[in-house]
Formats: structure tokens, C-alpha cells, sequence
């Protein structure tokens, strides 16, 4: 299936490893609803996310024990993390140092012209991108009461006045949005915003609600201006769990034909220190082996049993490598410990009985004492590797930045 419209064209920008713009595939973004200061907790959100679809994640940093989260969060993720930030501009100066991959600021509550370009020099300085996000339901109060109302106009005239700080401190890596919780609203806005400016844009209906109707809304907003060739980034933000947001927003890529079709979802996390084996060798044979046997599920390839299985515990089916052995594990609980040379072929086997037998059946068929002996060996390397992405540290600097004056 091909577009009826070419896509806009726009500049090109890196959010991570994750191209955005410039005739680069459309991505999927979602947002955690977990506390930051929660590490473990939201990490497991951010691994459901990835594997169901989302390429880009965003974490709100609304205090100092989020931007100190998000110091051990952003090694530990398989995707890029970007920082939510509203009100405190000093939260964005310590999300940047926490090691984000780039920051949503809402022109809305940030309003210090002085403020808006200390953190864009930062973020020029790190080579992060920087999101305008114009939402109706914080437009600007001067903006406000001159349009009477949330037009697209004054959303987009929001937008401009924000990108205009940007761009007088040599500031570019920007992509914008101009969401609305009316739809047409919405459309409008974007298609405005469209002939006004060549960065790229994240489509999104604000506050859509629920499904059905937050999925049918959010269809009906993001589906018109792709099906236009307008969009570069999309989230739908359902009142719902956010990996509802991450499978239908792949799911309409995949049917405007923008994104490929794919039965197997694999996720792996990115390495750190803890890493007992080579995780993207070990990923790539994984990968080899279940696309060849054409299995339509999650599977996980996380480098450590320390943190593995719990962060991948939406996985369907996953393997975690520990010291000469891998942990097997369905839907976070470890059902069979392996030598390290017989971890793909052994995520193999299960996957396949795991298909045809169903989760109950397999989780039934655990092996005795798997479990024990996984968390013996999880206590055993961190008593050997300590702290090996140096959390303690990353939290005190980044809590120095966010208080320091």
C-alpha cells in the first residue's frame, strides 16, 4: 500500500538512535505513567513499550528524584528516553545531565525567553533535540485572552514565538506540536503549522480519552495528516495503559503502509557494565533463529539477570545471561536456567512450545527450583560487579545540577 499524498519534506533531526524528519520512517512514541523516582518500575514500562511498537519514550521529570531516576533509567533503556519537562526550567537542565536523548518543553508554563535559551544552549552543547510542545489545554494565558480561545492560529502562532527563541541561539534540532483535543481543531492546527515552518512534526490528539473513542479519535486526527503526508513522529494518548497507545500507533503505521508488517517483536536492552555476554551477538542469532521460524511474539534479549527479567517481564518470552548461564523466562517469571551456549537454542524450543502450547501450559511446565536458583545467581553477580552503572553517583550529580542556583 502507498500514500495517496508524498511526505512533507522536513528537516532531519536524531533523537538518540532514532532518525526524525527528512524522509525517515514515521515513529511511534509513547509516555510512561509510573513515578520516575520508581527506576525498577518504570523501566519494566519502558520495555512493554518497546515491545509493542514504541521507538521513542517520554518520562516526565517534574522533581528532583525524577531527574535522579532518570540517571539510571537512560542507560538501562532499549529505546531513546526523552525528558517531559514543565515549569522548572532547572529539570531540563538536569534531565540533560541525567544523559537523556532529548527534552519536550510546553511553551505554556516556560515562559522566561532567558530560561528557554539557557536550556536550548545546553542541549546544543550535548547535540540534543529539543520538542515545542503547543498544547491547547495550556496555551500561553497573553496568547489566550487575545484569540479568545485555543484557535489553531494562536497554537500556532505559540509555536513560532518558541522556535524563534531557539533559533536566536543557533538552536535547530526542534520538532514541534500543536496538539488539540478537538479534532478538526487539531488538523487545522498542524496543517498551519505545516506551511509555516520545514521542522519536523509530532502529531498527537491531546487528552483523546479511553477507548473506543480515544483510539477513534486519534485515528481520525494523526490518520488524516499522515494519509496528507504530513507527520514525522506520532503518539496517541489514550487514557488507557500506555502500551495500548504503542500497538495502535504501530498498527496505523503498518496500515498507511508506512512501516513494515513484522510477526516476531524482538527488544533487547543496550548493555551496560553488569553484561556477562555479547548482547548484540546473542540478540542477532536470537533474531535469526525466531524470524526463520516465524513466530509472532515478544522476546527479549537482556545482557544480565540482574535486572533483566523484571525489566522485560512484558516480554513473552525472553533469556537473561548471568555467569556462564542464561535465565529463561516467560512473562518475567524464570522457567528454565541454561549454559550459556545453549541460550538461543533453548529461547528457540520454549518460544515454539510457547506458541503451540500457550502461556498457562508452559508457565506449568517450569522447571523445579528454577526460579531459586535464578535469584542465587542474580544476589551472587551483584555481590561480584557492585554497582556497575554507577547509580549512586549519577543521582548526586544530577540532584546537584537541578538545586544548584
Amino acid at each position: 500500500m502507498t500514500m495517496t499524498h508524498e511526505r512533507r519534506k522536513t528537516r532531519r533531526i536524531q533523537v538518540g538512535s532514532v532518525p526524525v524528519g527528512g524522509g525517515a520512517p514515521v515513529s511511534v512514541q509513547s509516555m510512561t505513567t509510573t513515578k520516575t523516582a520508581d527506576v525498577e518500575g518504570t523501566l519494566a514500562q519502558v520495555y512493554a513499550l518497546a515491545g509493542a511498537g514504541a521507538d521513542i519514550v517520554r518520562i516526565t521529570c517534574n522533581e528532583v528524584e525524577a531527574a535522579q531516576g532518570l540517571a539510571e533509567i537512560v542507560p538501562r533503556s532499549p529505546v531513546p528516553i526523552i525528558a517531559d519537562i514543565h515549569y522548572q526550567y532547572r529539570l531540563a537542565l538536569a534531565a540533560i545531565e541525567a544523559g537523556v536523548h532529548g527534552l519536550r518543553l510546553n511553551p505554556g508554563n516556560i515562559r522566561k525567553e532567558d530560561q528557554i535559551k539557557t536550556v536550548a544552549r545546553e542541549a546544543g552543547d550535548r547535540g540534543l533535540p529539543i520538542r515545542v510542545g503547543v498544547n491547547a489545554g495550556s496555551l500561553d494565558k497573553d496568547l489566550l485572552e487575545r484569540y479568545g480561545s485555543p484557535v489553531p492560529e494562536a497554537l500556532v502562532e505559540s509555536a513560532l514565538v518558541e522556535i524563534r527563541y531557539l533559533e536566536e541561539v543557533d538552536f535547530s534540532d526542534i520538532k514541534v506540536s500543536v496538539k488539540h483535543s478537538n479534532v478538526p481543531s487539531m488538523i487545522e492546527s498542524y496543517r498551519l503549522l505545516a506551511d509555516s515552518v520545514d521542522y519536523p512534526l509530532h502529531l498527537g490528539v491531546t487528552e483523546a480519552g479511553p477507548p473506543p473513542a480515544g483510539l477513534i479519535k486519534s485515528v481520525a486526527g494523526i490518520g488524516t495528516l499522515l494519509s496528507e503526508g504530513i507527520g514525522d513522529t506520532i503518539r496517541f494518548s489514550l487514557t488507557a495503559d500506555p502500551v495500548e497507545e504503542a500497538k495502535a500507533g504501530r498498527q496505523l503505521l503498518e496500515f498507511l503502509g508506512l512501516r513494515e508488517r513484522k510477526g516476531l517483536d524482538l527488544i533487547a536492552c543496550p548493555s551496560c557494565g553488569r553484561a556477562e555476554v555479547d548482547v548484540i551477538d546473542v540478540a542477532t542469532k536470537a533474531q535469526q533463529a525466531l524470524e526463520a521460524a516465524n513466530l509472532p511474539i515478544q522476546v527479549a534479549v537482556m545482557g544480565c539477570v540482574v535486572n533483566g527479567p523484571g525489566e522485560a517481564r512484558e516480554a513473552d518470552i525472553g533469556i537473561a545471561a548471568g555467569r556462564g548461564r542464561g535465565h529463561l523466562f516467560i512473562k518475567g517469571q524464570v522457567v528454565r536456567v541454561v549454559p550459556e551456549d545453549e541460550m538461543v537454542q533453548a529461547l528457540l524450543e520454549e518460544a515454539r512450545k510457547l506458541v503451540e502450547e500457550g502461556l498457562e501450559a508452559r508457565l506449568a511446565h517450569a522447571e523445579a527450583n528454577a526460579a531459586e536458583i535464578a535469584a542465587a545467581e542474580r544476589l551472587q553477580l551483584i555481590e561480584i560487579q557492585g554497582d556497575a552503572n554507577r547509580a549512586a553517583e549519577r543521582r548526586a550529580k544530577v540532584a546537584e545540577v537541578a538545586r544548584s542556583e
